[in-house]
């Protein structure tokens, strides 16, 4: 009996000691800051944190929350705000934990980066130290520039507010209760950062050919040594080029109605901003056919090379293999959920092939055959009734009571307004069970197309249709070449075009439409019916079809109010400290 107490004991004595290891962390996984001084890696991770907190790094689908789209998914986050269950508690726009985290491990990165030792060499250590201090100016300007436009808004006292701009970071004992700054004042931070930015990157990460081309800074360090820092190898991260992308999309946000009832010199700065990237491009030049299908295999996805992009993206994710958006959207005789539909609202916006709206008289549309001589983008991005789709090209039918499963409402899967998404699928990909296939992807961060309507709507509004300040082209000439590339009024020299080209309130309006268009599906609709003040009823609508009979149906209402036009900051936040001002009717 003796002999067996003894041996409990002994191994609960063991146990206890083991325990006591399995749960005490090592040493070498509790690196304080400092230790980051002798470990490169480490101090590197805090930065690359920021990365992989891009919000653009996927799909959002907030679409789905506008005129542009319904979900077939019940449970869709961005359905459910849309009708009705937007809350400062339920916010699946926002962007204050996301952001402020990356914000966070960014001035993490700043507070140590000047002691970690990159490299032995003292400008080789310089040069790196530039480089990522560069980069995480970069992304700190572009997570307050998400900030903003999830959050900024009006408080009850009619102040613009923008968010707690932090420069510093923020440890246990750190006074987290700080007050929003204003709106401008978080937009000074933001150019200020980017200004620091452009200073300390090189325009793109691409390899020199001599020691002539390294900058006078660094002068001495060689061609090679230059290129181990800022070389090709390190496509992909932030350069100067995307610095001034991100500037653009900022001020932009800034010039927009909601921020800006009134002053011009914010639309000319953000005309000049977005005309910086353009011309770094060469201006209006090498706009191709494959730029409207940049995510096909038509536009070369498949050849891409490590960090080479195709003439569309300015800024990407990595490329992998998937069928992620094929199950989650092809129609369900392509084994899909079919779950982003497409509204009729969207397809009415596509004009005809000869430029002309489908309610000018000049248009040329048929009711019985809607989908007829229409903007080759239509059926390109969405998929009609009697479109084809998947590696067989198998017509899809949509009809009311259609014989398939892709029919209007046929089953849980269907779509519920007579449309699918077509556009960022890849048709070469097979979901059928027994042949399965995946195909290549990336997100794009930011595209040129973006930047050129960015540029058309704040040169129209800074100097009119026909002006570019001192800029080679004006707002018509980039929605001309746009337009021109899509296949839009070819035959016609685009007479709609030129029939409004003088007015800006009806250019306005194209600028809209070509936005709409162009960006549909990626995320942009949401933000910019509230920058632009615009209406966010639109009561989504549908198509039900039978035989050469069109009949529009309401299929989803849209619950906003006013003061929706600013998100809410989170209650959470609103609840913990006092000094934080919610906007007004949160």
């Amino acid at each position: 009996m003796k002999k067996i107490q003894l041996l409990i004991g002994l191994a609960v004595l063991l146990f206890s000691v083991g325990c006591k290891d399995m749960l005490k962390p090592e040493i070498e996984n509790n690196l304080d800051l400092e230790s980051t001084y002798n470990n490169a890696t480490y101090a590197q991770g805090l930065l690359l944190n920021g990365y992989a907190r891009i919000p653009t790094n996927s799909w959002s689908f907030n679409d789905v929350a506008t005129d542009d789209a319904v979900s077939n998914d019940r449970n869709n986050a961005y359905l459910k705000i849309a009708t009705g269950q937007w809350t400062a508690i339920n916010n699946p726009l926002s962007q204050w934990t996301n952001s402020r985290a990356a914000i966070q491990y960014l001035n993490l990165f700043f507070s140590v980066t000047d002691q970690v030792k990159w490299a032995v060499e003292p400008n080789i250590n310089r040069m790196f130290n530039d480089r990522m201090k560069g980069e995480g100016y970069a992304l700190r300007a572009m997570f307050n520039y998400y900030l903003l436009q999830a959050h900024a808004g009006k408080g009850n006292n009619g102040q613009l507010l923008g968010v707690p701009v932090v420069l510093q970071p923020e440890g246990q004992d750190a006074d987290f209760n700080k007050p929003r700054a204003t709106f401008d004042a978080t937009m000074e931070q933001i150019y200020r950062d980017l200004d620091m930015a452009e200073q300390l990157l090189p325009t793109d990460f691409e390899d020199i050919a001599s020691d002539a081309q390294v900058p006078a800074k660094y002068s001495g360090v060689g061609k090679d040594n230059y290129n181990r820092v800022f070389g090709y190898y390190f496509r992909g991260r932030v350069t100067a080029r995307i610095a001034k992308a991100i500037r653009a999309k900022a001020s932009l946000l800034a010039a927009s109605p909601a921020f800006n009832p009134s002053t011009l010199a914010k639309w000319e700065k953000a005309a000049n901003d977005a005309a910086a990237v353009i011309n770094l491009r060469g201006g209006l030049v090498n706009l191709t056919a494959n730029d409207i299908k940049w995510y096909d295999k038509d536009a070369g996805i498949d050849g891409l090379a490590s960090g080479v992009n195709p003439s569309e993206i300015l800024w990407r994710s990595d490329v992998g293999n998937s069928n992620d958006l094929e199950r989650n959207n092809f129609p369900p005789t392509l084994f899909g959920s079919g779950r982003i539909n497409p509204t009729q609202n969207l397809v009415n916006a596509f004009p005809m092939a000869n430029g002309y709206p489908i309610a000018d008289a000049n248009s040329g549309f048929s009711a019985s055959s809607p989908y007829d001589n229409r903007d080759p983008r239509l059926k390109l991005y969405i998929l009609v009734n009697g479109g084809t789709a998947g590696t067989a090209g198998s017509a899809i039918n949509t009809t009311l009571n259609g014989p398939t499963n892709d029919a209007l409402n046929k089953v849980e899967t269907s779509t519920r307004t007579g449309y699918y998404m077509r556009k960022l699928l890849r048709q070469d990909v097979n979901l059928n069970p027994s042949s399965t296939t995946n195909q290549k992807h990336y997100n794009p961060r930011i595209r040129y197309t973006e930047i050129y309507l960015s540029y058309a709507e704040a040169a129209n509004e800074a100097w009119g249709p026909l002006n570019g300040g001192t800029n080679a082209y004006s707002a018509y000439d980039v929605i001309k070449a746009i337009r021109r590339r899509a296949g839009v009024g070819t035959n016609n020299n685009d007479a709609y075009l030129e029939s409004i080209k003088s007015d800006q309130v009806k250019m306005r309006e194209l600028i809209r439409t070509e936005r709409r268009l162009e960006l549909c599906f990626e995320g942009f609709r949401f933000w910019d019916l509230r920058r632009w003040n615009a209406s966010l009823n639109e009561v989504a609508q549908g198509a039900s079809i039978t035989g050469t009979t069109f009949t529009p149906i309401n299929v989803e209402n849209r619950v906003y109010q006013p003061y929706m036009i600013y998100g809410p900051v989170p209650y959470s936040e609103i609840l913990k400290y006092n000094n934080l001002i919610q906007n007004a009717g949160w």
